[in-house]
């Protein structure tokens, strides 16, 4: 449950107009809502339960997805409270998915971008994910005037390579895998190299990247096969993330590729808009194509109570076309 921050007009549309939810812009319809009120709001890339209330999404398989309507770009869906069960809670922040049905929305990966399971994803190892901006006001409000450096972020999928106590690894995003003749995120580890380089380095630690090109996600790169591009290593004995200089250094000195730098010098501002609209840009890659978003976080780690200070933002030209 999310409340309603504002509502304006949306030029030329009398029937809609545009709500803020936390960081999100979408579309409502107009006086279905007032300011201030509190609703059930669904981010992008939802799926929502195939019942009768959402029976509207099922030309779009039940998931939520970044539209533009009148051309407002609208992310997400209000609800009113009066879709919840009668004994619910009423209280902002509530997690309601569990109680409608919702999921998440996860792309399929092809079994050789994952092959055969080892294990699950190692527990000294933070998993890739990347929280999107629109959800962090507070630590964009604390941090605001960082230092930070700013990523491509690409659209592939995220391997780790490490090595712990002797022994080397290839995970998936979720699962430790199996040295398979099929697996392509261990083909990849042994045409760069990667056991050695790492064994050499005299350390626990681990590399994280996005597998792209050919058989991932549609190959929006037009790359003849597969390649990786790094974006964090992970000094896994101190347990934390090495700083943007260390980490640089040590793509130099391994000869491996980083993802796309945008800037590294970026100091942080707490408007989700702005950031949003940094966002909007054509891929270092392949111009002929939307990047994917960016990926921003400050030159020397920070980490509190709040956890990792890093974050995606997504371009919504990316999503309307690709998504």
């Amino acid at each position: 449950m999310q409340r309603i921050k504002s509502l304006e007009p949306i030029e030329g549309a009398d029937a809609i107009e545009k709500a803020t939810v936390l960081g999100w812009q979408l579309v409502v319809k107009k006086g279905e809502f007032q300011a201030g009120d509190l609703c059930v709001y669904c981010e992008i890339d939802s799926l929502m339960p195939d019942k009768p209330p959402f029976e509207f999404l099922k030309p779009r398989a039940m998931r939520i997805r970044t539209v533009r309507l009148r051309g407002q770009i609208s992310q997400g869906i209000c609800f009113p409270l009066s879709m919840l069960p009668p004994d619910a809670e009423i209280n902002e922040d509530a997690d309601v998915t569990e109680m409608l049905g919702i999921v998440k929305y996860e792309p399929p990966v092809p079994e050789s971008l994952t092959g055969t399971a080892k294990g699950g994803f190692p527990s000294f190892i933070p998993k890739t994910d990347e929280t999107r901006v629109q959800v962090l006001q507070e630590m964009l409000s604390k941090y605001k005037g960082t230092p930070c450096y700013v990523t491509e972020k690409l659209d592939g999928t995220s391997v780790t390579f490490f090595i712990k106590d002797g022994v080397f690894g290839v995970c998936s995003r979720n699962l430790e895998l199996l040295e398979t003749s099929e697996s392509v995120p261990w083909k990849i580890a042994r045409q760069l190299n990667i056991e050695t380089k790492l064994r050499a380095l005299n350390r626990n630690l681990a590399l994280q990247g996005e597998l792209i090109g050919a058989g991932v996600q549609g190959n929006k790169y037009k790359l003849k096969t597969q390649a990786v591009f790094f974006f964090t290593a992970f000094d896994i004995d101190a347990y934390r993330f090495l700083d943007y200089a260390d980490f640089a250094a040590m793509m130099k000195h391994l000869e491996l590729q980083s993802v796309p730098i945008a800037s590294t010098a970026f100091e942080l501002t707490d408007d989700i808009d702005e950031l949003v609209s940094l966002s909007v840009a054509r891929s270092q890659l392949n111009a002929a194509v939307w990047r994917e978003g960016v990926v921003i976080r400050p030159l020397q780690e920070k980490t509190d109570m709040m956890g990792r200070v890093s974050f995606k933002v997504i371009n919504p030209e990316f999503l309307l076309k690709y998504d």
